[in-house]
């Protein structure tokens, strides 16, 4: 059998790091664990196949200074970012700047492992490219022509980060109402998660 697929982990939070280790080494990856991006650089093998899942606020380097930090050296690991808040800012930069997904705390377990595996179907990882990977689809036009006025209302504030509570008060409707419509919204718009549809609605 080959080796275990590695995902390397920096984040300032101790206690993140030991649940990060134990959700992703439970799921059969081989996880090595980093405080700081001056470690990881320091004891990481980073020429290895590999997928980085990075804090994106940390206190010395961020999370999105240590991406930068890692294309300037051509370090081409799919990145995976993991954030405390809904930063569409943030998730559109780190997007831009090359990351293959932005996953929110406080995290599924079953769905961090997903969005990890995904990451393993980049490329850059030392595994095959999926056909249609990157970029956002060919009929996000017609995509959007599909959405109610309200649906489309809800968009909109969907990639600005408005929180469903927030839509609701600027809509005038209820929760339930929001959450109905982001269901729908996610769904006409074939989006798996959140930082898929600020992916295409910014070209990330």
């Amino acid at each position: 059998m080959g080796a275990a697929p590695r995902v390397l982990v920096v984040d300032d939070d101790a206690v993140m790091r030991l649940v990060l280790h134990r959700v992703l080494s439970n799921a059969g990856f081989h996880v090595e664990m980093f405080d700081s991006a001056s470690a990881l650089f320091g004891d990481a093998d980073l020429s290895r196949p590999a997928v980085l899942l990075l804090d994106v606020r940390m206190p010395a380097v961020s999370g999105l200074e240590l991406q930068s930090m890692l294309n300037l050296r051509g370090i081409e690991l799919p990145v995976v970012f993991l954030s405390g808040t809904s930063d569409i800012p943030v998730a559109v930069a780190a997007l831009r700047a090359g990351a293959v997904d932005f996953l929110e705390k406080p995290f599924v377990a079953a769905e961090l492992v997903q969005r990890v595996e995904m990451a393993f179907g980049t490329g850059a990882a030392g595994l095959p490219s999926p056909p249609d990977a990157g970029g956002p689809p060919d009929d996000h036009p017609q995509r959007l022509e599909t959405l109610t006025p309200r649906e489309r209302e809800v968009h909109d504030l969907m990639v600005t980060g408005m929180t469903s509570k927030l839509m609701a008060i600027e809509l005038g409707c209820s929760f339930r109402t929001i959450e109905i419509h982001r269901t729908r919204v996610m769904t006409k718009m074939a989006a798996a998660h959140l930082a898929d549809l600020v992916r295409m609605n910014y070209g990330a």
